[in-house]
């Protein structure tokens, strides 16, 4: 995804012509600006960052409760692997 040419900008265009990096922003929902044609920055759209937020969020909690689970069971599972 990040290496489709569609939504990569070159910094001097993206210092010239902001306009067309936030259209592309718009209709993407991601942007990788180049500095001497390798990736520097990434600009992304705040309601695509705010659900990956959510999501990262979401599986740190559920990674959360599986570690407390077998922990808690642990003896439990040490049984059943017999």
């Amino acid at each position: 995804m990040l290496n489709n040419p569609k939504i990569q900008v070159s910094i001097t265009e993206a210092n010239q012509n902001f306009s067309k990096v936030a259209k592309i922003v718009d209709e993407e929902k991601i942007v990788v600006v180049l500095k001497q044609n390798k990736p520097k920055y990434l600009i992304i759209d705040f309601e695509e960052f705010s659900k990956m937020e959510k999501n990262n969020q979401e599986e740190k909690t559920w990674e959360e409760v599986s570690k407390k689970m077998l922990f808690k069971n642990l003896d439990a599972y040490k049984e059943l692997e017999k």
